[in-house]
């Protein structure tokens, strides 16, 4: 059984109801699909963000629904299987660092994570995750045929 990593703008699609995502997660058992503790911390540093701009602006209206999001986030991420950033996948990503690979922190954290469990990373971003040796991506976003 492969081991399916979502990437953050699948996450966000996600989120968003993208019919193609939710077509393809119904196409796969979901006990094999994961999202990583970097797309938490890169999702909850924006939910942050935006607070802190509210809080600054005097932006009671936003303020409201920038809680609001903060929790929905909250929960959405209580009601999926995370796969965190140990130390197998530190250091994996100290290997793809001495590479030089041209990508960001983030995403080669992620595939990082993706390499040490041997998982596909869902994303649409092929520019920077095609240039991980020995990464294995598709993108959910493309019309799928069951």
């Amino acid at each position: 059984m492969s081991i399916y990593i979502l990437d953050t703008n699948i996450v966000t699609l996600l989120q968003h109801e993208n019919s193609q995502i939710i077509q393809r997660i119904r196409a796969v058992n979901s006990s094999s699909i994961f999202i990583t503790t970097i797309t938490l911390e890169e999702q909850l540093k924006g939910r942050l963000a935006i607070i802190n701009k509210c809080n600054s602006d005097k932006n009671l209206q936003g303020l409201a629904s920038a809680h609001r999001n903060l929790k929905l986030t909250q929960n959405f991420f209580c009601s999926v299987n995370l796969l965190e950033f140990n130390e197998a996948a530190c250091e994996c990503y100290k290997k793809l660092r001495q590479q030089k690979i041209n990508s960001g922190s983030q995403d080669l954290r992620i595939a990082a994570i993706a390499l040490v469990n041997r998982a596909i990373v869902v994303t649409q971003n092929y520019k920077d995750f095609i240039k991980v040796p020995d990464l294995t991506i598709e993108d959910w976003t493309v019309e799928y045929f069951l």
